[in-house]
């Protein structure tokens, strides 16, 4: 794979089925178990509420069951995600491209803490955030 400038591409090995994983990513109640409060998605677009109060609006650029899921994110970079099936479970390639150079420094950080939540949540029921909205990543708390 060549890679761009400014972007980030991380895997992620999971126990759970490409199945599980996908709808972790592409529906409200399996993003609101790991990288959001809540979201709210209508057709394609999709609203991200987080726990320090802040809102993103967000459009669905691809959803290919259990394959892969992509999104506009911050700034408009875009973030897709890949699902591969492997006998143990899925792997897990996050990519996200057309981004500054500030946003990847601060992105590439946040995307492990997002990426180790779904994997604690999707393999082992366990929800490694806070909740609170005074201990967020802005004021340097990783759990948030």
């Amino acid at each position: 794979m060549i890679k761009e400038a400014h972007e980030i591409v991380y895997r992620l090995r999971l126990k759970a089925a490409p199945e599980r994983v996908f709808a972790y990513l592409a529906t409200d109640q399996g993003r609101g178990k790991f990288w959001a409060e809540r979201t709210e998605q209508q057709q394609e677009d999709i609203v991200f509420h987080f726990s320090d109060g802040q809102k993103l609006s967000s459009r669905v650029l691809e959803s290919s069951p259990s394959h892969r899921f992509s999104l506009t994110y911050f700034n408009g970079s875009i973030v897709t995600f890949d699902i591969q099936e492997e006998p143990s479970g899925t792997v897990l390639q996050l990519r996200e491209t057309s981004l500054s150079a500030s946003d990847e420094r601060q992105n590439r950080a946040g995307w492990v803490s997002v990426l180790l939540n779904l994997k604690a949540h999707a393999d082992h029921g366990i929800d490694l955030r806070n909740h609170h909205p005074q201990y967020t990543w802005s004021e340097g708390y990783v759990e948030n």
